[in-house]
């Protein structure tokens, strides 16, 4: 398939290419999404990527947005944009940004009645847009015509061609082919509606911060301010349309944080209490963490091997008045720490992020088949790691946002094997789902308490 997602794998990023497009403009907006969705065929992920555009570009904050909204849109579709390129043009579509910018407009135009991020574009004016995107850019104005004619020759044989991409998985599914057949070995039964729950937007979910806030003030504060939002958990509320965090009543005071409903499940499992010590493992960017604390009074060891991600556990703590002790450290070794065992443990572990593709469409292009194999093997490393850092009658509580069961179950069963591990009742295997009562990402719970002989 001639595919953006078909490049060599984790090239090194390239400069920004320097164009003249207003960036109040759609042409601007749609130049920076096709450079991101372009640095995805590198092997390289969307947020990353997002950060360099916006670093080396005078993007306002609004085109920040818009073109992180069209980035992800694209990603949610680009199997459909490929498909159709594909029925339109066996010419190949590069230089890589070319292609991304093609595939944009055509996630965009493909589906006019869909909204992103509550805005519409007219077709002609996508096209127009696009046209003049290639145009600014010296990589791509060879081939403006080309984008004026696929374009257009879509907007006239629309009914037609869109039907003709529907007969492919690629376009039905918007997945790899071994990522659409791994998950109907693993859930015969629910594997359309996990891979459709994969291509719908995420929710914003709130998790109400109570040593501050009671739920039900918290709903009625969302009320006053006429903002719609749903209690879909114990502490979690969805609000009705995304917002930004600086817009959210209450965020910057520490009443609420961003947390997806199923990873709130973490803090009430650990079992807490007051005096307790206890070790967050791979803790950034923080958002458990930063609910155990306001869980119990706990001394809380938050740690990380990615010195550059231990920013963000301290804004995140910072913000919600809080404090852990903060480390630079492997799970998978020792020297981080104090030789003081653990009476609960939290390791979320990493794992391919299989059951996250909703919040992160990229990352289903970005993985390899034999990704799953390998990270189980590291993560089963610091499992076992750390459960000699836990004392008798402590628990430990394994986390995933992996939905392939030797991530998860497999991984589960194995470790209490190996450990002689109790098992306490836990959820298990979450199913991404989002309905008026659930609406959650796919995460997976073991819970296991050390023998206090």
């Amino acid at each position: 398939m001639r595919s953006c997602m078909a490049h060599t794998r984790l090239q090194p990023i390239s400069n920004v290419t320097t164009i003249h497009l207003k960036p109040d403009s759609l042409s601007f907006t749609l130049h920076g999404a096709a450079q991101a969705v372009a640095d995805v065929g590198r092997g390289i992920a969307l947020p990353q990527s997002l950060a360099r555009i916006f670093a080396q570009t005078n993007a306002t904050p609004q085109a920040r947005g818009a073109i992180q909204d069209i980035s992800y849109h694209c990603m949610r579709h680009i199997g459909r944009a490929e498909a159709l390129l594909n029925a339109m043009t066996t010419k190949q579509t590069e230089p890589p940004i070319l292609h991304g910018l093609l595939c944009c407009a055509l996630a965009l135009i493909s589906d006019p009645e869909e909204a992103v991020s509550g805005a519409r574009y007219s077709a002609f004016t996508v096209v127009d847009q696009a046209v003049t995107a290639a145009a600014a850019d010296t990589d791509m104005a060879h081939a403006k015509g080309m984008v004026n004619a696929i374009l257009r020759r879509f907007l006239r044989e629309r009914d037609a061609l869109m039907k003709s991409a529907a007969g492919t998985q690629l376009a039905r599914w918007n997945y790899p082919d071994w990522w659409i057949d791994r998950m109907r070995s693993a859930y015969p039964r629910d594997w359309q509606a996990i891979l459709e729950a994969g291509n719908a937007a995420p929710p914003l979910t709130l998790r109400v911060n109570q040593r501050k806030i009671s739920v039900s003030d918290y709903l009625a504060l969302l009320a006053q301010q006429g903002i719609a939002a749903t209690l879909i958990g114990p502490v979690a509320v969805r609000l009705a349309q995304p917002t930004p965090v600086n817009q959210i009543p209450g965020f910057s005071d520490g009443l609420v944080s961003v947390q997806d409903a199923a990873a709130q499940l973490a803090a009430p499992l650990l079992d807490l209490r007051d005096g307790m010590r206890v070790l967050d493992a791979c803790a950034a960017p923080g958002g458990k963490s930063g609910h155990i604390l306001e869980t119990a009074v706990v001394e809380l060891t938050a740690l990380d091997s990615d010195e550059r991600r231990l920013p963000r556990i301290t804004e995140n703590l910072q913000r919600l008045q809080l404090n852990a002790s903060l480390l630079v450290g492997d799970a998978t070794g020792n020297s981080w720490w104090d030789g003081k065992p653990f009476e609960r443990i939290l390791a979320d572990v990493p794992c391919t992020a299989s059951g996250i593709v909703r919040r992160h469409p990229d990352i289903r292009w970005l993985r390899r088949k034999s990704d799953a194999v390998q990270l189980a093997a590291i993560s089963a490393q610091i499992l076992d790691n750390l459960w000699q850092m836990l004392q008798a009658d402590g628990k430990l509580l394994f986390v995933t946002c992996s939905l392939w069961p030797q991530e998860s179950e497999a991984q589960a069963a194995a470790f209490a094997v190996r450990n002689r591990a109790i098992r306490l009742p836990a959820p298990g295997q979450l199913l991404p789902t989002a309905n008026a009562e659930d609406d959650h990402d796919g995460l997976f719970y073991a819970l296991f308490q050390k023998s206090g002989t």
